[in-house]
């Protein structure tokens, strides 16, 4: 053993020697690094690499540049929980049973909201299962030492990332917001508060800069998981006052939003606050991506950027845009599920290049072991593929379908829904009337146009296979609420479009005016106060 365990540090040593020397080859390299990156509530198009001509992410364009960037990347849910349980089993939600987000009520405690929805959800799985074998779980057990920082939000004690392969944990736990905000104090059980105003998204970043140096001799897998950039959306006023500016210039819109469904829905990416979000957590990622070349390690470890779910367009901060997707976070649409999918991989040669392959938060798990040389575990990731043929080699897999599974509703005015995404064609089922809609997506990416009555058998086709698919791994499903009165229905609308989207368009002047000023010390970033 203590032979073995020479033989790997040698064979480490070298490759940080020699790196910078010579080129690399991917035969020499055994056991990768990986680092994980995985942001919270970041829209498709938040990012200037995929056209935000507001936000600034100058990082994050750069890493895309050199990588495989798939443009047709989804997370497996519009809300964060059943996204990430995919992320680390390599399940659908529907298999994997965490179909919301862990703290949602169900069944008739859904009433407490008020909301006098039609349908009662369904109960879901409330943690990680611990019969899982996590994606840390299997390479820890193929020798690499592992890493978290950020959110969790996959269960409590006993269900923590310690629980379930991460060898160290630093700020991970139940909630699934920063409630100490974005600058210490930080008021996390899993994290040491630093200096009065210390940004809470570079300190992430720089733990996990801390894992890489002390480890650096070792294969790791280091998983930075952002609460950026997550409500309650807070930046410094310098920050603000920047893209106050920007917005200025680009010209204010007299109104910014209009009603989807059942809520109001931003139309424009004009937030000061949330762009300055957005800037500070690419400056955090850049500061891993500068320390991994500082070490020479940036030629031996797999990058892999993404988000859990779409951007807050809707409900909780009404942060962003996603046109021209609609919808987003917790929608059924686009807007909701798609997401920046961005894979680098030193020795693919992958400048400019683009994959339209349908792939999804679940092909992580086998993508990571496969370039980890590890046995695929086809027992546990049953929904996910390796991505390493594509990425290396630009071979196409089959054909396959993709199933999304929601039957809830969403705090952004989503609906209870499945979905079924096969080639360019999505169906989308309403739990509420039992009905559909189809879109061609190569046509239509923004759904605007419902193609069932167009094409009848393609439709009934796709309802089919999702509903034998749903059946097929014990779905769960909401059911009628017998205490449903329609006349309070309407009179909830009602206020929402008198009441809060007025007071929307109020507070988005407000946050754009040359005055705004949020409280004293501007959420904690100064730590000398006015």
């Amino acid at each position: 053993m203590k032979y073995l365990l020479l033989l790997l540090f040698m064979f480490h040593f070298s490759i940080g020697c020699n790196l910078s020397k010579q080129p690399i080859d991917a035969r020499q390299i055994n056991k990768p690094n990986f680092v994980f990156i995985l942001v919270d509530d970041l829209g498709y198009f938040d990012l200037g690499c995929n056209g935000s001509t507001y936000y600034e992410t100058p990082n994050i364009d750069a890493l895309a540049k050199k990588s495989v960037v798939f443009s047709q990347g989804y997370a497996t849910s519009g809300v964060c929980s059943p996204s990430r349980a995919s992320i680390m089993t390599g399940k659908f939600t529907a298999r994997h049973g965490i179909t919301d987000w862990i703290g949602a009520k169900t069944g008739t405690e859904w009433r407490s909201l008020n909301r006098h929805d039609q349908l009662l959800p369904p109960a879901y799985v409330s943690k990680l299962p611990a019969e899982d074998i996590t994606i840390a779980e299997a390479v820890k057990a193929g020798g690499y030492k592992t890493f978290f920082a950020g959110k969790w939000h996959l269960g409590s004690e006993g269900s923590l990332p310690e629980d379930h392969g991460f060898d160290i944990n630093v700020g991970g736990f139940h909630s699934g917001s920063p409630q100490g905000g974005y600058f210490s104090p930080y008021n996390n059980p899993k994290l040491k508060d630093g200096p009065d105003g210390e940004n809470l998204t570079m300190r992430l970043a720089n733990e996990t800069n801390s894992f890489i140096n002390q480890h650096q001799k070792v294969p790791f897998f280091a998983f930075l998981s952002f609460y950026a950039v997550h409500g309650p959306i807070q930046t410094t006023r310098d920050k603000w006052s920047k893209f106050q500016n920007k917005a200025e210039n680009q010209g204010i819109k007299e109104n910014g939003f209009v009603m989807e469904r059942k809520l109001p829905i931003r139309q424009t990416q004009d937030n000061p606050i949330y762009a300055g979000l957005v800037e500070s957590m690419d400056e955090a990622v850049g500061a891993v991506l500068s320390n991994l070349k500082n070490l020479g390690l940036d030629k031996n470890t797999i990058i892999i950027f993404t988000a859990d779910n779409g951007g807050v367009t809707s409900g909780d901060n009404f942060s962003t845009s996603s046109l021209p997707q609609r919808g987003g976070k917790g929608y059924q649409w686009e807007g909701g599920i798609r997401e920046p999918y961005i894979v680098y991989v030193p020795w693919a040669n992958a400048t400019g290049k683009s994959s339209d392959y349908l792939v999804t938060g679940a092909d992580f798990y086998p993508t990571i072991l496969d370039y980890a040389n590890l046995k695929l575990q086809p027992n546990q990731h049953l929904d996910g593929i390796s991505l390493k043929p594509i990425i290396d080699q630009d071979k196409t897999p089959k054909e396959r379908s993709l199933y999304w599974h929601y039957p809830h509703y969403g705090n952004q005015g989503g609906d209870p829904t499945s979905i079924i995404r096969k080639g360019d064609w999505k169906l989308i089922h309403y739990y509420e009337d039992n009905t559909n809609q189809l879109y061609n997506l190569k046509n239509d990416p923004s759904e605007n146009n419902n193609l069932v009555n167009v094409h009848p058998k393609l439709a009934v086709e796709l309802s089919l296979n999702l509903t034998q698919w749903l059946n097929s791994v014990g779905a769960k499903y909401p059911v009628s609420d017998p205490e449903y009165q329609a006349e309070k229905r309407k009179e909830y609308e009602k206020s929402i479009v008198e009441k809060l989207w007025p007071k929307l368009e109020s507070e988005r002047k407000a946050m754009l005016s040359k005055n705004f000023k949020p409280n004293v010390d501007w959420w904690g970033s100064m730590v000398t106060k006015d």
